[in-house]
């Protein structure tokens, strides 16, 4: 089994310049989406521009220095020319980025989509990973960073190419000469730039992972406000986060500094390239080969050339922070989905009470020693089954394999003779479902959680499973029953409660397998006792496995599977388990039931 780790997120051979904007591009196609047109209407924006050098030409020679005299009504129909000019290219460009606002918004969407739902994919082992806070920038900040480029500088630096090579054949219809002379002036500092890039890349690539640490470190701080209060952590988790605020903030200025050096340099060079053109160009007009009208339609189209380059020059550093971004997003959405959806090609499983088998099966997380080794055991159907182990036995990775978060190393798990990994994910979750030992809630209604695994479920239904489990009465005595909401993961109720919940998702779902991770860890015994009797009809006509820490689950089971050190070593009803001296389960039951008198 192949299993990205942290350091394969996003890793590998990083992509160029090209080959991400390529790539990044493919992922969104809406922002190709009418680009043909909204580069035309660019190209038009830019020839309304270079009109105005040319009607300040005309004004002057043909108009105020006219041999005749200044030829006003020729200055005036000039004047409106220009304005018309004017007005035309204010209204294209309005156009133009109105229709890439929309591109962009379009496309960077369906790759804020893509990334999400891959990072979905992916194994818990792979999402545990990287941190969340970082899997969340790669989804925000670093799309946001994207964002800024492509509504304003990407199609800038297409037009700015544009412009420069207008202003550039215009300058060479007035003056060849001056006009290689503001071309000797700036490929230096293009030579200088295009190497700079590299540089300026590699900072704002430090910058983007900067910001995942910093937004890793915030949010974990965030969720894990009560324990750290509880021991008194504060100024300790303080420091953790002003460090990383720190770091973000030193590589962000670096970044700046060398984007700011490459602006500079060509606002430097644009100011020293119109002061030597001036210079050269008043003595061509002293010297009769330049008019006074030519002249400043010159400067004007200088102004023309060196305007879009400084422009260009910021770009190309807003470019680097984008890349930057794009390869991380990028990065995540190449990541192989070592637990993917077999999709058309899996198969459907039908209802009905499902036979368990683990075949051969061995597992083992990166970088670490073997959890389970040459597991083979089959469970048959409507039978209720505990898993019983020591911490780190591997009992809690049967069950993930089981419910496929993961897929093993060596060997098969199936469900009813058909290998998990050629079953569709959505058959699957219809079929399995696994409460987990601290069950998740969302932002949102008692009774919105409760339908979650199945929405179409009515208000009726979810009263009708409350009953069954007999929490209704619980429910009741809540501020608002099922409509009481529940807080950010469930912040509003109690341990015991949110695991009530996650057990009353699970009846409503009526799964055929049903996996439960202790699910009753959390509530108290009173509680613990009303649960059970419920999920006693809940497994009736079922085949459940309940991963078992308190061995009265164990007790209440059909079968026991006793899990030591990754190996399955014992099998059978707690009654004959219980009395084999000396063996793991009568010493884990002899150690528990001390911890209950």
């Amino acid at each position: 089994m192949s299993t990205a780790t942290s350091s394969e997120i996003g890793g590998g051979t990083e992509l160029s310049t090209t080959d991400t904007l390529k790539r990044g591009i493919a992922l969104s196609p809406e922002l190709r989406a009418g680009l043909l047109v909204t580069l035309g209407l660019a190209l038009v924006s830019t020839i309304g521009r270079v009109m105005v050098p040319f009607v300040v030409q005309q004004t002057i020679d043909n108009g105020i220095l006219a041999r005749g005299g200044p030829d006003t009504a020729l200055v005036v129909r000039l004047t409106l020319l220009a304005a018309a000019a004017v007005t035309f290219t204010g209204l294209t460009s309005y156009v133009v980025n109105l229709r890439l606002f929309r591109a962009s918004e379009g496309g960077l969407a369906t790759l804020r989509v893509k990334a999400f739902r891959h990072i979905h994919d992916l194994s818990t082992l792979t999402q545990s990973s990287e941190r969340r806070g970082s899997l969340v920038s790669r989804v925000t900040s670093d799309v946001d960073t994207i964002s800024q480029f492509v509504q304003f500088g990407g199609l800038m630096l297409i037009v700015s190419i544009g412009q420069v090579t207008v202003a550039t054949v215009l300058m060479a219809i007035y003056s060849p000469l001056l006009a290689l002379l503001v071309w000797v002036c700036f490929v230096p500092l293009f030579i200088v730039i295009r190497r700079f890039q590299g540089v300026v890349g590699r900072a704002y690539t430090l910058v983007r992972e900067r910001v995942g640490d910093m937004l890793a470190a915030i949010s974990e701080s965030v969720v894990g406000a009560v324990t750290i209060r509880a021991y008194g952590v504060e100024e300790r988790t303080g420091g953790r986060i002003d460090a990383a605020i720190d770091r973000h903030r030193r590589s962000a200025i670096a970044a700046q500094i060398k984007a700011v050096v490459a602006f500079s340099s060509g606002q430097l060079v644009a100011g020293l390239t119109t002061m030597t053109v001036l210079a050269v160009g008043a003595v061509m007009a002293a010297r009769g080969s330049l008019t006074l009208g030519e002249l400043l339609a010159f400067l004007f189209l200088v102004n023309l050339f060196t305007q879009p380059v400084q422009t260009a020059t910021e770009i190309l550093n807003e470019m680097q922070n984008a890349i930057a971004g794009w390869r991380r997003v990028i990065g995540i959405v190449d990541t192989p989905a070592d637990v993917s959806d077999p999709s058309e090609e899996g198969v459907d499983l039908p209802r009905g009470p499902i036979t368990v088998e683990f075949d051969d099966v061995s597992f083992a997380y990166p970088g670490g020693d073997t959890v389970l080794s040459d597991v083979s055991l089959t469970i048959p159907p409507r039978s209720r089954v505990a898993v019983v182990g020591e911490t780190g036995s591997g009992k809690t990775t049967l069950a993930k394999l089981l419910t496929r978060l993961m897929d093993p190393a060596t060997g098969r798990v199936l469900l009813d003779g058909v290998d998990l990994r050629r079953v569709r994910f959505r058959s699957l979750r219809s079929r399995v479902v696994m409460v987990p030992q601290e069950g998740f809630l969302f932002d949102a209604t008692l009774l919105q959680n409760i339908r979650f695994g199945r929405p179409d479920a009515t208000r009726d239904d979810v009263r009708l499973t409350l009953t069954e489990l007999g929490l209704d009465g619980w429910v009741e005595g809540l501020p608002h029953g099922l409509d009481t909401e529940v807080g950010q993961r469930g912040e509003s109720l109690s341990a015991g409660e949110r695991q009530l919940v996650a057990l009353a998702r699970a009846y409503l779902a009526d799964p055929d397998l049903l996996v439960l991770d202790e699910a009753t860890s959390a509530v108290d015994p009173s509680t613990e006792v009303r649960i059970q009797r419920a999920l006693d009809g809940l497994t009736t006509g079922r085949t459940s496995i309940a991963i078992a820490h308190r061995l009265s689950t164990a007790e209440a089971a059909d079968e026991v599977i006793v899990v030591d050190r990754g190996r399955v070593v014992q099998r059978g009803p707690h009654s004959e388990l219980v009395r084999q001296t000396g063996s793991v389960y009568a010493r884990l039951h002899a150690s528990w039931a001390r911890q209950q008198t």
